[in-house]
C-alpha cells in the first residue's frame, strides 16, 4: 500500500506514519522518497493504533511488537500483552472511579450555587 491508500484505511495522517516509521514502529519498503507499506506494516500499524486506544505508551507498543518474533509462537507476546493490558485496565478503572467522584462533587456545587442564585433572587424580589 502506498503512505495514501495507509491513511486512507487507518484514518490516520501521513505524518502519522512517518513518526511511526521514525520510531521504527513500522519499516515500509522505500523506492527513492515513495513508500510501500507491506501487508506486516498493516497489521503492526492496526496493532499500534489499538495499543494507543488503550492507553499503552509507545514503548509497550514497540516491545510488544518487537516480542511477535520470538521463537515461542508468540506465547511471549501474548502474556506481556495480557500483562500491559491488565495493568491498564486497572489504570483506567481507577480514572473512572476519580472521574465519577469529580462529577458528583460538581453536580453538588452546582446544586448549591443554584440554591445561591435562587435565595438571592427572592431577596431581590
Amino acid at each position: 500500500m502506498t503512505i495514501r491508500e495507509m491513511c486512507d484505511t487507518f484514518d490516520v495522517t501521513a505524518r502519522t506514519l512517518r513518526f511511526y516509521e521514525a520510531k521504527e514502529l513500522l519499516f515500509p519498503h522505500r523506492d527513492g522518497q515513495k513508500r510501500n507499506f507491506t501487508k506486516r506494516d498493516r497489521a503492526r500499524l492496526k496493532l499500534i493504533l489499538r495499543g494507543k486506544r488503550f492507553g499503552f505508551s509507545l514503548e509497550e507498543i514497540r516491545q510488544l511488537l518487537d516480542l511477535y518474533d520470538c521463537e515461542d509462537k508468540q506465547h511471549t507476546q501474548i502474556q506481556r500483552t495480557y500483562d500491559i493490558a491488565k495493568e491498564r485496565m486497572q489504570d483506567m478503572i481507577n480514572q473512572r472511579d476519580e472521574l465519577n467522584e469529580a462529577i458528583e462533587d460538581l453536580k453538588a456545587q452546582l446544586a448549591w450555587g443554584e440554591q445561591q442564585i435562587a435565595q438571592a433572587m427572592q431577596k431581590k424580589g
